[in-house]
């Protein structure tokens, strides 16, 4: 059996039982090390699961099925993934290839930013389309995500913004040449994601400017290390949001949509400023 577990989000005893008894039955156990990531490290996992676990990064994922799989027709095999085993395509990519392959698969779920970005305060029905806000470069700054959001505010929904991550990336250079050279992991924090949504602001022509439109007095919500003791939740603006430090990752960020009075008695208790409070004041009251 190919097993897809679920690890939560914060450490490694954030695990269902379940999924435990898995983990400890099985012939071989992999992380998936590379969409996300936990508080702790990989030996604090083997060290409460008692087993061996093996790292497995994009390449393996994503180009070595075959090894990941070997042996699910006769034993059990499990694939860890931190949040919901679902909560990302490369998953739904998998159980398609195991299926392919002839074999059985389980999945067993647990807690993720999907679900559980309901800390913030904002009712979870009232989302939209999630999107994904990616690091810019010198040459490549997209702002496809500025439009899915705008598209949820025009509908009074809320829209949770997914951070970049790069985990084992190589320059050109050492892509070109064939050296197994990486960089150091980075993460795209909240208030760097909401600099690039400033500029995209910026870059639009004023003339044209709806209620939906983000502005930098628009009030935003970001979450850091959502799930671990050290969780920070905080409502700001994004002009004030640009220079909040919310500390080690991983971030996420929420731009709100039309908003409960509820939803607004919540949201102020992460205020950050005056500014935000007397916004959310106003929310309360309607």
């Amino acid at each position: 059996m190919f097993y897809l577990v679920g690890l939560g989000l914060g450490d490694a005893t954030d695990i269902t039982v379940k999924g435990l008894e898995i983990v400890r039955k099985a012939k071989r156990v992999y992380l998936e090390a590379y969409t996300s990531i936990l508080t702790v490290g990989k030996e604090a996992l083997e060290a409460f699961y008692g087993r061996e676990i093996i790292l497995a990064d994009r390449d393996m994922v994503e180009q070595a099925s075959d090894e990941l799989m070997a042996d699910a027709d006769t034993d059990d095999i499990a694939f860890l993934v931190v949040g919901d085993p679902l909560g990302a395509t490369t998953h739904t990519d998998l159980i398609l290839r195991a299926v392919e392959k002839g074999l059985q698969y389980k999945v067993v779920h647990n807690a993720s930013i999907m679900n559980a970005i309901g800390c913030c305060g904002l009712q979870l029905y009232n989302y939209g389309e999630t999107v994904s806000i990616v690091f810019w470069e010198k040459d490549w700054q997209p702002e496809s995500f500025y439009d899915k959001i705008l598209i949820n505010r025009e509908r009074g929904m809320h829209t949770l913004c997914l951070l970049d991550i790069k985990m084992k990336e190589q320059t050109i250079e050492n892509l070109m040449k064939g050296r197994p050279i990486y960089e150091p992991p980075r993460f795209l924090s909240a208030s760097q994601a909401c600099q690039q949504l400033l500029e995209i602001v910026k870059r639009r022509d004023a003339d044209k400017v709806t209620d939906s439109d983000l502005t930098p007095d628009t009030v935003c919500v970001a979450v850091a290390r959502v799930g671990a003791s050290d969780q920070k939740i905080a409502a700001a603006t994004l002009a004030e949001m640009c220079d909040l430090d919310m500390g080690s990752p991983l971030h996420s960020l929420v731009i709100p949509g039309h908003m409960h009075p509820l939803e607004g008695e919540m949201l102020k208790l992460f205020a950050v400023s005056d500014r935000v409070r007397e916004f959310l004041e106003v929310v309360e009251k309607r």
